[in-house]
């Protein structure tokens, strides 16, 4: 499926009726990849799962769109245009910066927050790249050419993380548009406000991210006086692959907390 957004050709997929899910996933890839670790999860049929390609990122264009912010104001934008009231907002990385703009600007539009390994306005607190688990024949489906971004992005090294970034994850980094991407990430800084956001919101980080380390998303805690923080010990950047049966039950508990109690 594919709307306008102004000058913005924005893509996405959806799946299933019911209260709105809309998931942002992170920089350089498209939205297979959160699609493929949210709807491995999701409990049941009862919510409506929207799957954006974000700005320069999979079949979605950037045109006219400069900074961080920008990207914000289409994404309400695009939540206004799905006509389907306040949605249920999750991020991973990249994508967890913009919901929690998204969350700051337009508070009443979201029922509730989810932030998978928040990238933050910067890390600075990150562990060395170590690996947990590296089975022997975690390559076998592999092409030469994809080890790399693998091994660079999973801590979990299994023929199940190998197929996951083999299917979903691979495949949008092909998809970048890279001067869209230099052009909105000269302007990095996403305005998040000074307030509290007071619905229910769900803080995952994995104590080996990295990329963006874990103590910036314990800091959040203040900011979100409803939240469940949790720290996923052996779990990396990558973690909603590397531990979704850990995720699994603490996204349904957010579920529960946010979806409306009449919906």
């Amino acid at each position: 499926m594919e709307c306008r957004i102004h000058e913005v050709l924005v893509h996405y997929v959806e799946h299933g009726v019911g209260v709105p899910l809309v998931a942002l996933h992170g920089a350089g890839v498209d939205h297979r990849e959160i699609e493929a670790a949210i709807e491995a999860i999701v409990p049941d049929t009862r919510y409506r799962r929207i799957y954006p390609d974000l700005p320069g990122m999979g079949l979605s264009t950037a045109e006219g769109l400069t900074c961080n912010d920008d990207v914000v104001t289409l994404l309400g934008d695009f939540i206004d245009h799905l006509g389907a009231g306040p949605v249920m907002l999750l991020g991973h990385s990249y994508g967890a910066y913009l919901a929690r703009g998204v969350a700051a600007r337009r508070p009443g539009a979201v029922l509730g927050l989810a932030l998978l390994c928040p990238v933050a306005e910067q890390a600075r607190s990150v562990p060395e790249h170590e690996v947990v688990r590296q089975d022997a024949h975690a390559y076998d489906e592999l092409e030469p050419a994809q080890r790399a971004g693998f091994e660079d992005y999973f801590v979990w090294r299994t023929q199940a993380t190998a197929r996951r970034y083999r299917d979903h994850v691979a495949p949008g980094t092909a998809l970048v548009d890279e001067a869209a991407l230099g052009r909105i990430f000269t302007g990095w800084a996403v305005g998040v406000g000074s307030t509290t956001f007071s619905s229910p919101t769900l803080l995952v980080a994995g104590r080996r991210d990295s990329v963006v380390g874990f103590a910036d998303a314990a800091e959040l805690l203040e900011r979100y006086p409803h939240a469940t923080l949790a720290v996923i010990d052996d779990a990396g950047h990558a973690l909603m692959h590397e531990r979704p049966e850990l995720l699994a039950a603490l996204f349904g508990d957010w579920l529960e907390r946010a979806r409306p109690k009449d919906g």
